[in-house]
């Protein structure tokens, strides 16, 4: 099953109720930011090419912020978001179904829960069996690149079972969770993720002091 589009609507449906000036899990960045941020990724070839490009980084930014104010009214920023919601441009490799896949899935998920998240009470959502599937199969693909500023050994671990080696190393952390909240310690948002450490303290201790997604 394709799950890229039901994400983009329930991101896009978290936005909206969040209004343009709700905090976010992403430093420096209110509700409307993410959302300038999402339309232009799919729609300014330069914007997506900064994401990825140091030198092109501060165009990213720029536009991103430019948008963002222009868009801080609620009217102006429900607009923005049901630009977001109708899809990437004609012409964006977005298009492309295994693209979309690729760079969306896991982007939709952990920015739904970037807002969700930045609030005193929340609670994780009860995600379908195959989406979750789909999460840990998009996970273990870049796991390696995700925790590669860690100087231990990344076990990531399924409560029903499965496990990946993330990171080989003498000495090893397993990181026990569901999918989505793996997901959401793997980009650095540890303080919200529901999991948990197997592993010595002091290997704990190093993995919650390291850089983690960057």
């Amino acid at each position: 099953m394709h799950f890229v589009e039901p994400s983009r609507e329930v991101l896009a449906e978290t936005l909206l109720a969040a209004g343009p000036d709700a905090d976010t899990l992403c430093e420096g960045w209110k509700t409307s930011d993410l959302a300038a941020h999402l339309y232009l990724r799919e729609h300014r070839l330069a914007v997506a090419l900064g994401l990825i490009a140091r030198p092109l980084a501060q165009v990213s930014d720029k536009a991103t912020r430019k948008l963002a104010r222009a868009s801080n009214r609620s009217a102006d920023y429900g607009k923005l978001v049901e630009k977001f919601r109708a899809g990437p441009a004609a012409l964006s490799p977005m298009k492309l179904p295994a693209v979309d896949k690729n760079v969306n899935l896991i982007e939709y998920f952990v920015h739904t829960e970037d807002v969700r998240r930045a609030t005193e009470r929340w609670a994780p959502r009860a995600l379908d069996e195959e989406y979750s599937n789909a999460l840990w199969d998009e996970l273990i693909k870049r796991a390696a690149i995700l925790y590669r500023g860690v100087d231990l050994g990344i076990i990531l671990v399924r409560p029903s079972g499965p496990r990946h080696v993330a990171k080989r190393a003498a000495v090893s952390v397993a990181i026990v969770g569901e999918p989505g909240e793996l997901l959401m310690h793997a980009h650095g948002r540890r303080h919200h993720a529901l999991v948990t450490f197997e592993g010595e303290p002091d290997a704990v201790a190093l993995l919650d002091s390291a850089e983690i997604g960057q």
